[in-house]
């Protein structure tokens, strides 16, 4: 009994001798800015973003002067973007405007920033301070380039959005006159009033608001 106990134990110590051993091979410091930065690139198109995520923590901390920093930054955010992180996408844009932000890059930047917002957007009844944050954002951008490259597109998502407000807004008014409060009805109206945007201009949509939104 005593030798099938002794032998247990030595079997779990060897085991967590070698388990140990073989994390501390998995970690990698000290590499390269060079390495890093080929070893998130395979992540990426591998799909992993968030081991790619990581891999830029790793980067970033080790080499926090590498020109290859702006880059990744850039990649990531594009990434996020293209597998709909757009909460993500946002946080690598605004940490490289902050921090690599210029008149030339600035333009680019905020239409990106604009239109992750935009395609961040899944419940106007839930994000109706994105919806206000973005138009905020859509008008700045196209008062600031009004001759701008992506202008057009900033002026549709703008149109888009006032019209799901727009509609909203008159949802949220309709349901308190089914319970009977016109005057809160009213005070959604009032701020449709003020709108360009007539109720005779917009079709409603028929089978959900996020695709009516991006159709």
């Amino acid at each position: 009994m005593r030798r099938v106990a002794f032998s247990v134990v030595t079997v779990f110590f060897i085991v967590t001798i070698l388990t140990g051993c073989g994390s501390k091979s998995e970690q990698e410091f000290e590499k390269p800015a060079l390495y890093w930065y080929q070893k998130m690139m395979k992540n990426i198109a591998s799909g992993n973003l968030e081991k790619a995520d990581d891999i830029f923590t790793s980067l970033e901390s080790e080499h926090i002067s590498s020109p290859l920093i702006p880059e990744a930054m850039l990649i990531l955010m594009q990434a996020h973007m293209d597998a709909e992180e757009y909460l993500l996408a946002n946080f690598y844009l605004e940490e490289y405007m902050k921090r690599y932000g210029s008149f030339k890059n600035r333009e680019l930047a905020q239409f990106i920033q604009i239109k992750a917002a935009f395609y961040g957007l899944r419940s106007p009844q839930r994000d109706q301070k994105l919806i206000d944050d973005t138009l905020v954002k859509a008008r700045n951008y196209i008062t600031r380039y009004p001759e701008g490259e992506f202008t057009p597109m900033v002026h549709t998502m703008e149109v888009r959005l006032e019209m799901t407000r727009f509609l909203l807004n008159e949802k949220i008014a309709s349901l308190y006159d089914r319970r009977g409060k016109p005057k809160a009805a009213a005070i959604y109206r009032e701020r449709n009033a003020v709108d360009w945007i007539g109720m005779e201009e917009i079709e409603p949509p028929s089978s959900g608001w996020f695709g009516w939104l991006f159709e």
